[in-house]
């Protein structure tokens, strides 16, 4: 066994890629950071350079090292999720833009197999919509070049980084192609959707040797591959059964860990794989909300907000009595609506409606999404969760986080790193070294702990109000089609 425990630990996200050199403690050594920006046009198109996410990935890997000063045993990649490229198949370069998990152009895919949307629920645990990944392979081999592969950008970038088409269990979960209760690539869904199953990754465990690179200078074993959600269940330590986070960053997204059920969710969740270590899995219930940070910088854009951290200066403001309510559909309703045509809502809004008030809605409106994801997870599990555990750059907000743990009316914990995902792939790239171990997380301590002060009635009452207008948002939506 190796002395060198040290993992260089990347987690490519949807506005930067962050790398981090980490001790076998999960001390984090180094850390380097590279923006990545996404370019959006009208209200479905959302696109990456995919050529700029690799350069990103080896910039900030080769930076961190180079802070580091120390030597590293491994190279863990936590990637974006439901985000997909064409590439062609001689030379492996991109022959696309990267067509990112907030696009919903595939929506006229999921039109055309509405009629599946049932089986579809049954084999894979997703919902059928344009959020995952196959919708948008159908939509993109339809329009990429002839002879072009099309794929998970995890994917191509394995095949850049490592010289493998491979994907990991978690990851392909989020497909919508995987049978969730084998973890391989179901045939009859490639079918529907009209994919050639002989061009889909490799499914592989997200801790092993799953291969090597030396785009950040040495060679390196790669030994976690995992989707960055997952990783950061893995780095929040939620694998027991009815544990709970959420992580607030371009979006905000809720995972329930439901031990060895592959549960398929009777409330508007989807199922997923959290983690599959030498063909064994642990899954989890989650829910999105696809615009959390998102919503932040429009209101930026705006100039209602200089900057994320005038947040909550800005919100203590806000008259309570003028606030509106806000539905943050700017790229449509994820869980439990499932709505891609919906679109941002703001109901209350009157002459004594200013900056502050609309703040502060928005916050709240990301607070009550969340709130509802929760109460269908616990519906689902058929108990009550007791903390949900958070983290993010929003989780630097306490008039959120006070505002989350009041609509929940339980405990919200933050966690003490902005960097729960890095940290999951850096301990998933630990046991990848040595595989035949027992998976233990890293163990940090706890930062900020918010209680409930709002009374339950009240906490209901705001609910009530959102739900009404999130059913409403629904009802426009699908009166224009």
């Amino acid at each position: 066994m190796t002395d060198v425990m040290n993992i260089l630990a990347i987690d490519q996200g949807t506005s930067s890629t962050k790398a981090l050199v980490v001790d076998e403690h999960g001390v984090v050594l180094s850390e380097a950071s590279v923006d990545v920006t996404p370019t959006t046009r009208g209200h479905d198109e959302v696109e990456h350079d995919a050529n700029a996410l690799l350069a990103s990935i080896v910039t900030a890997g080769r930076q961190a090292l180079a802070l580091a000063s120390v030597d590293v045993a491994a190279v863990g990649l936590a990637n974006q999720g439901e985000t997909v490229v064409a590439w062609d198949p001689l030379t492996g370069e991109a022959c696309s833009p990267a067509i990112v998990w907030q696009d919903r152009r595939a929506t006229v895919v999921t039109d055309q197999l509405a009629s599946h949307a049932s089986r579809l629920f049954e084999l894979t645990g997703l919902p059928l919509d344009p959020y995952f990944t196959a919708p948008k392979l159908r939509w993109l081999a339809d329009r990429a070049p002839e002879g072009a592969i099309v794929g998970g950008i995890d994917a191509w970038l394995n095949l850049q980084l490592c010289g493998q088409i491979i994907t990991d269990a978690a990851t392909a979960s989020r497909s919508g192609l995987l049978d969730l209760d084998r973890r391989q690539w179901s045939s009859e869904v490639v079918g529907l959707y009209g994919l050639d199953e002989t061009q889909l990754p490799q499914v592989v465990d997200c801790a092993g040797r799953l291969g090597t690179t030396s785009v950040f200078g040495p060679e390196l074993p790669l030994t976690a591959l995992c989707v960055d959600q997952q990783a950061a269940l893995v780095g929040e330590n939620c694998l027991r059964s009815g544990e709970a986070k959420c992580t607030y960053g371009t979006g905000a997204f809720l995972l329930v860990a439901t031990g060895t059920l592959a549960a398929r969710s009777r409330h508007g969740l989807s199922s997923s794989v959290a983690y599959q270590f030498s063909n064994e899995a642990g899954y989890c219930l989650d829910g999105q909300v696809y615009t959390a940070g998102s919503a932040i910088q429009w209101l930026i854009k705006l100039g209602l907000l200089e900057s994320a951290s005038q947040l909550d200066d800005l919100v203590t403001q806000a008259l309570p009595s003028a606030t509106p309510v806000c539905v943050p559909a700017f790229a449509g309703l994820g869980a439990p609506q499932w709505e891609p045509r919906g679109t941002a809502h703001f109901e209350g809004i009157t002459l004594s409606t200013h900056a502050p008030e609309l703040v502060a809605s928005v916050v709240e409106g990301i607070a009550a999404q969340v709130a509802f994801l929760v109460q269908g997870a616990e519906a689902d599990l058929g108990t009550p969760l007791s903390i949900l555990r958070v983290d993010g750059g929003l989780t630097h907000s306490a008039t959120l986080m006070q505002m989350q743990a009041d609509l929940l009316q339980i405990p919200v914990e933050v966690f003490p790193s902005p960097d729960a995902t890095a940290l999951g792939i850096a301990a998933l790239a630990r046991h990848g070294l040595h595989p035949e171990t027992t998976f233990e997380p890293f163990r940090l301590g706890r930062t900020r702990l918010y209680e409930p002060r709002m009374s339950e009635s009240e906490a209901n009452s705001r609910l009530d109000r959102f739900t009404a207008a999130a059913q409403r948002v629904v009802a426009a939506a699908t009166g224009e089609r």
